[in-house]
């Protein structure tokens, strides 16, 4: 089973910049106790997310990757140039949104033109860092645009076809039932199989785990969240949408005999420092 801790998607809509040391302290930790696939910062313009402005300083604090995952989200070519510059990092994630309205909120660019860009940026990365694209808005969209399961299988094939494996359908709004997210995943990897399909999804803490077995149930064994639940979806209209909280997830997933690595006694004690962090810069 893989689990990816998402601190870069906690922290990034904080009003309060977080110092660098204190990231890379918090970062340390979770190394720490054992999570081995870190979403860790964003390589974009500080414009945009300026509370990631620090994101190479961050990188150059942190141990060697030896073997762990060191991702990061960029939005273009030139946060791809950055990630290739940056020795720790190891992956990089391109959001494309299967929501034409939201890719150009989100990225400034339609769907048609951004196939052309995930095309470059993929064999740029080529045999340097892993690529991982993130469909977002993967089980729907709230503005009217045209989604069904098929809308997903269809991105998937096109993105395999560019030789992109790693593709991970994202729950942006934080409202798919975990009928939807059951079924929409489970046709995508009737397709092309479960092996290197991920989900992140975004929920109400009492949704979490029906929404987990669902992907469980499809084959997929690669899910994302953050500790405390931190993050996820600022427009979703709901304070209570958040990302999956890591300390209710992990272990959940372990009772299923799905072990991540992680040390089960550091959880609550991570989770209470995310809230910390949160409560002091959020």
């Amino acid at each position: 089973m893989k689990w990816v801790e998402c601190p870069r998607d906690s922290w990034q809509g904080f009003a309060g910049l977080i110092p660098t040391e204190v990231k890379v302290a918090y970062l340390k930790r979770l190394l720490e106790a054992g999570f081995s696939h870190l979403d860790l910062t964003s390589l974009v313009s500080p414009h945009w997310v300026p509370q990631h402005a620090d994101a190479e300083r961050v990188l150059a604090q942190l141990p060697a990757p030896e073997g762990r995952e060191y991702l990061v989200i960029v939005a273009n070519e030139k946060g791809l140039e950055r990630a290739l510059a940056a020795p720790q990092v190891t992956s990089v994630g391109y959001p494309f949104s299967i929501s034409e309205t939201f890719q150009r909120k989100n990225l400034n660019r339609g769907i048609a033109e951004s196939w052309a860009v995930v095309a470059r940026m993929a064999e740029q990365a080529q045999d340097r860092l892993r690529f991982v694209v993130y469909l977002s808005m993967g089980f729907g969209n709230p503005y009217g645009d045209p989604w069904s399961p098929d809308l997903p299988v269809e991105f998937v094939g096109r993105l395999r076809a560019l030789g992109i494996r790693e593709i991970a359908l994202a729950d942006t709004y934080g409202v798919a039932t975990a009928q939807t997210i059951g079924e929409t995943l489970s046709a995508v990897a009737q397709v092309f199989g479960p092996l290197s399909l991920g989900a992140h999804l975004h929920s109400r803490p009492e949704g979490t785990l029906e929404k987990v077995q669902a992907v469980l149930d499809s084959g997929i064994r690669w899910l994302e969240g953050a500790l405390g639940g931190i993050g996820g979806c600022p427009f979703a209209g709901d304070s209570l949408v958040g990302n999956l909280a890591s300390e209710t997830v992990i272990p959940y997933l372990e009772e299923r005999g799905l072990g991540v690595g992680v040390r089960l006694e550091a959880l609550q004690e991570l989770a209470q420092e995310a809230a910390r962090l949160r409560a002091w810069y959020g």
